[in-house]
């Protein structure tokens, strides 16, 4: 039997540390990154993605990163289907392959292929639609919460996406969302993997405080002309993209609905939430191995062992 194609997987809440741990391991072990960004997907959308540098991107080859423009659409399913591709095309090259990102979903349909929740329905999305605008998405976050309460606690109110979607499968089947994202994490992976994740994921305290230096970076590296050009070009704030993370804050400041400090603030508070809901996603994989990510002859060494058993 061939046996399966190796993936070292970086993962764990934002600003962990993981484009810079992923960056050594290409360049230790001839290998090219691919991201596990939902977001770093889109072109124009650098600091407030938190986009690994030219330098880092220069040392090591990376993939998945601004392939579409803030108006299209993009999902898990798409992401699957691409990143497979330049599995197959690193692969091709006779290079390892490491996977770094924080968007748990992606990696896990990456791993796992896609679950069998049903297909949607448009009349139930749209009149749900209807309802959130009607109603806010607080709304629907709280029928969530009824009828199936594990996926309202990793689907914030502000993801009207997943919201939409999770209680769009329980009105077509009868059964919570979360009932098929546990029955599809049984399923066996055509990869062989090594996942880490930073310690600090231990310590909130600490986590947090390494978000809030984030976001202080990011205002400070201009994140607010970031957004600015973006509107400039025409892009809607409608847009799933322009109310994600940072975005959405900073561009409530712009049409002066807030202070540039409320608005700070607002990130870096939603920001902690976002590490919080990553931790719980990630602390249900029991196969992560934390590490200390200072520490990178530790990981070198896991590394070599993994890419060297058979």
């Amino acid at each position: 039997m061939a046996s399966k194609q190796k993936l070292i997987i970086v993962l764990g809440p934002t600003a962990t540390g993981k484009t810079d741990v992923a960056v050594k391991l290409a360049r230790e072990f001839n290998g090219e990154i691919v991201s596990a960004d939902s977001m770093q997907v889109y072109r124009f959308m650098d600091i407030g993605t938190a986009k690994p540098s030219l330098v880092e991107r220069s040392s090591a080859r990376h993939h998945l990163i601004d392939i579409i423009d803030p108006d299209e659409d993009y999902n898990a399913s798409l992401y699957r289907q691409d990143t497979l591709k330049a599995i197959e095309d690193i692969k091709s090259r006779g290079k390892n392959i490491i996977v770094a990102g924080g968007t748990g979903l992606y990696i896990n349909i990456l791993l796992y292929g896609l679950s069998d929740a049903p297909e949607g329905s448009d009349e139930i999305r749209e009149r749900l639609e209807t309802e959130a605008e009607e109603k806010g998405r607080e709304y629907l976050h709280d029928r969530l919460k009824e009828v199936d309460p594990k996926s309202a606690e990793n689907i914030p109110a502000g993801n009207i996406h997943r919201l939409i979607r999770a209680l769009e499968v329980f009105e077509i089947t009868g059964k919570p969302f979360s009932f098929f994202a546990e029955e599809h994490s049984f399923k066996d992976s055509e990869f062989d993997t090594l996942k880490i994740a930073s310690k600090v994921c231990f310590d909130r305290e600490a986590l947090y405080e390494r978000v809030n230096k984030r976001v202080s970076s990011m205002v400070q590296q201009g994140l607010e002309g970031e957004v600015q050009e973006l509107l400039e070009q025409g892009f809607s704030t409608d847009l799933k993209s322009l109310n994600s993370l940072g975005y959405k804050e900073m561009v409530e400041y712009i049409k002066g609905e807030t202070s540039l400090e409320e608005a700070v603030e607002k990130i870096k508070q939603n920001t902690r939430r976002y590490a919080k809901r990553q931790l719980t996603w990630f602390k249900r994989d029991e196969t992560i191995e934390y590490l200390d990510f200072n520490d990178f002859e530790s990981i070198r060494s896991l590394a070599e062992s993994f890419l060297q058993k058979n």
